[in-house]
This record gives structure tokens, sequence and C-alpha cells, in this order.
């Protein structure tokens, strides 16, 4: 699936963000990870000018799931077949829609406008920072993951 076969073999073949079903991986994807975002901020809301644990826990959890997923499909071999399905269904779509820098975005905004500038700053480098280390734990631990289901192989 790196690229659909044109019908004319003089064409090339369509970018991945062109073919319909890459398009259909992502959306499915995407379903599911606006769903759990919205569940989980509705469960629990950010109290006014408090610190806003909903989303810095999804953007967190999502980063480490994306490093963790995009560690263990490149530690398995090249960016097609199953692997691309894998990685537009639950890398782009899911973990894409899932975290959210705009709510970050708007939550540090909503805070440096209720003068909680301490708490705003202090947001944003956990928050930053967070995902970077959240990120690369979970490529770190998918390689070594991978590397030892493969050793067993």
């Amino acid at each position: 699936m790196t690229s659909e076969l044109p019908i004319d073999p003089d064409t090339p073949p369509r970018p991945l963000h062109l073919q319909p079903s890459a398009l259909v991986w992502v959306f499915c994807g995407g379903i599911v990870g606006t769903g759990l975002r919205y569940w989980i901020e509705a469960l629990w809301p950010t109290p006014d000018a408090g610190w806003p644990w909903a989303t810095f826990v999804i953007n967190l959890s999502g980063a480490f799931l994306l490093g963790a997923l995009l560690g263990g499909l490149a530690s398995l071999g090249a960016d097609d077949g199953w692997r691309q399905r894998i990685r537009l269904l639950v890398g782009t779509g899911m973990c894409g829609s899932f975290t959210t820098y705009s709510t970050f975005a708007l939550e540090i905004s909503l805070l440096g406008r209720d003068g909680a500038w301490p708490t705003a700053v202090a947001y944003a480098v956990v928050s930053v920072v967070g995902g970077v280390l959240a990120a690369w734990v979970g490529i770190v631990l998918a390689e070594k993951a991978i590397g030892r289901s493969g050793a067993r192989a």
C-alpha cells in the first residue's frame, strides 16, 4: 500500500496522502481518538485557573503511545503493508485526533487571561518537555520489546 498502481503505466503512483484507502484508515482512527478525548475531557473537567489535567494526561499519553507505535513499527520493517495501515489508523488517525495542540494553546491563553501566569508557564513547559520525554520513553520501550520478541523468534 505504499502507492496505488496507476492504470496507465506512464502515470506515476498517487502519493499516500491522496490515496482514498489511506484516508479511510486515518478517518476511522480519528473517530476513536476524538471520542476518547471527548470522554476524558467530560469526565475530568478543568477547574477555573487550575491545571488542565485532562488535556495534560491526554497529550502525554498520546505522545507515549505514538512514540511506542512508531518505534515498534520501525523496528519491525519498512513502512508498507499492514505496518503502514496500523500507522495510519493508530498513529495519524487515533493519536492525531486524541492529542490536542489547539486545546493546549487555548488553556494556556485562558490561564494567562485569568492571571494564573505561573500555572500557564509551568503547564506549557511541563507539557512540551513531558511530551518529548513520553515519546522518547515509548520509542525506547517499544524497541526493547520488539528486540526481545525478535530474539525469541
